[in-house]
């Protein structure tokens, strides 16, 4: 597919950005395109407001699974581009709208070039909450199709355009959503004693939460917590009858994630009974750990090589995807790809360089090939 064309499918999809399990237009934008390009080889479900295409290969031996996230971020844009989000407080702040480009045009290379296994494209809503892989690898759609083996790609806006990076074994952490709700007894300011002031308690909580991975964690584990977003109160001379946090935990252990949620309610417990208030938790989506399998890095290594492309081996980082659940049954592996901005992922101003499309496309073809190829 020409450069043109890969801009102008990106610039549509970026204009069209939608949350989690709500990617209409998304989904009618690319089965539109499917359709327009399909042939007795390609074969098209719908799941959710997600998509499955396979492609049969011309003497199948395995099935090759790709994976890519179409949902976008509640963010408002601020690039100023000629493109922007018409979606009012809605945006591709994290480069799905690349990722679906990418399997889209890796897809047209393969409906003129027929492949030699047959290969699964999944077009996974929800990544970025309240999660999509886990209940679309338990569909039956998904099951009945399952690949043998299954990659993915990220952009990742640090590195520069021609550069792709992975690691084997822990890519990213387990992670899950954290919602606490403090409910005490509102109040005027001149009469605390008479209220139960929950500004003061969620204030506490926060500091005492911090305990749990400096004193109830190994230190040869990493885990972290981080509340991101506090609330509380409606007026400066009223006592918070309410206060709300929201957070994360991140660990590198899929074994910790249990044991600080267990922790996490011995001191939800205490404080109830300290300051006399009702304290309940949400862990929203939950993210298992993406783990990738030695030798499909390998094989992509050596892919990237062949192809021209620079390879690095990423650190492992905090970051959370939910592919982790893909790669938890079906082996494989995920990578980054480069693409030069100097706004980072989840950033109003994120503006990945589109040369870096052909690139991507490059690495999955070239990917497909390898592992066609092996004997893994």
């Amino acid at each position: 597919m020409e450069e043109a064309s890969l801009r102008s499918i990106r610039r549509d999809l970026h204009q069209i950005p939608e949350l989690g399990f709500k990617e209409t237009k998304t989904q009618h934008y690319l089965l539109n395109k499917l359709t327009e390009w399909q042939t007795e080889r390609v074969h098209i479900r719908k799941w959710e407001t997600g998509i499955l295409v396979r492609i049969s290969g011309t003497s199948p031996t395995k099935v090759i699974g790709y994976r890519a996230d179409i949902d976008a971020l509640p963010i408002t844009e601020e690039t100023g581009l000629s493109f922007t989000s018409t979606h009012s407080g809605k945006m591709h702040a994290c480069g799905h709208d690349f990722h679906m480009t990418i399997a889209l045009a890796s897809i047209y290379h393969y409906i003129k070039n027929p492949p030699v296994d047959d290969l699964l494209f999944i077009f996974q809503p929800a990544e970025e909450g309240p999660g999509g892989a886990l209940p679309m690898l338990q569909s039956e759609a998904f099951q009945e199709w399952r690949p043998d083996v299954i990659f993915a790609l990220h952009i990742a806006p640090e590195l520069p355009v021609g550069i792709v990076s992975s690691r084997e074994g822990l890519l990213f952490a387990n992670t899950s959503e954290l919602f606490l709700d403090f409910k005490g007894k509102g109040g005027h300011a001149a009469y605390p004693h008479l209220a139960k002031d929950m500004t003061v308690a969620a204030s506490q909580f926060v500091v005492q939460l911090q305990q749990i991975i400096s004193r109830g964690i190994d230190p040869l584990d990493s885990a972290l917590i981080t509340i991101g977003k506090m609330e509380s109160g409606y007026v400066q001379n009223a006592i918070a009858e309410t206060a709300r946090l929201e957070g994360t935990i991140r660990t590198l252990s899929p074994e910790t994630m249990p044991l600080i949620k267990q922790k996490l309610q011995q001191l939800i417990d205490g404080f109830s009974l300290t300051y006399d208030c009702e304290i309940s938790v949400d862990y929203g989506a939950n993210y298992y750990q993406v783990y990738n399998e030695a030798s499909y890095v390998k094989l992509f290594s050596e892919g990237m090589a062949q192809e021209g492309i620079v390879y690095e081996e990423a650190p492992a980082a905090m970051t959370g995807e939910d592919f982790g659940y893909m790669l938890k049954e079906i082996p494989g592996f995920m990578f980054w790809l480069g693409v030069d901005s100097p706004y980072g992922l989840h950033h109003a101003q994120l503006n990945p360089k589109e040369e870096a499309l052909s690139v991507g496309v490059k690495a999955v073809v070239k990917t497909i090939e390898k592992i066609v190829s092996s004997h893994v």
